[in-house]
């Protein structure tokens, strides 16, 4: 129950071409507490409640909890949710035996492009592909909790 993950911003588009799946998602929070996050997020048909712990010194690794809910049910949670609502596409893009989710936001934060990678263990080294720009692991302005806040529409 231990997520493992680096975060990086795209420099460039060629990860488009090197995508074999993506998926709509809309995700919201119940709370966003820095030590507890609870997310509900919607992929496409499926529905999805989430918890987050408090990120680890490195902000590579934190404690996370996830169910799948009734599509239904993560409708009505949405409606509860705190403002503001992201809403991006996130494309699947191999890289080895790893695999890059690269999120492409809309709406208020249309032109950012984030790409993250999870890792077996935060020792893991990795090739980066050249679309990959820099590294924004634990900046907290770049986890989605903060971009679904106000203050993060001046911040980036």
């Amino acid at each position: 129950m231990i997520e493992i993950e680096r975060k990086f911003l795209v420099s460039s588009t060629e990860f488009f071409a090197l995508a074999d799946s993506k998926v709509y998602i809309k995700q919201g929070y119940l709370s966003k507490d820095p030590h507890r996050t609870v997310r509900v997020r919607i992929k496409d048909e499926r529905a999805f409640l989430t918890i987050k712990g408090i990120s680890s010194e490195s902000g590579m690794s934190r404690f996370e909890w996830e169910k799948e809910i009734a599509l239904e049910e993560g409708e009505t949670l949405m409606r509860l949710c705190l403002p503001t609502i992201i809403e991006k596409t996130r494309f699947i893009v191999p890289q080895g035996t790893l695999t890059f989710e690269v999120d492409v936001f809309e709406r208020e934060h249309k032109g950012l492009i984030l790409a993250e990678i999870e890792l077996p263990s935060e020792k893991t080294t990795i090739n980066l592909p050249p679309w990959i720009g820099k590294e924004v692991t634990g900046d907290k302005r770049y986890y989605n909790s903060y971009l679904s806040s106000k203050e993060s529409k001046n911040s980036l």
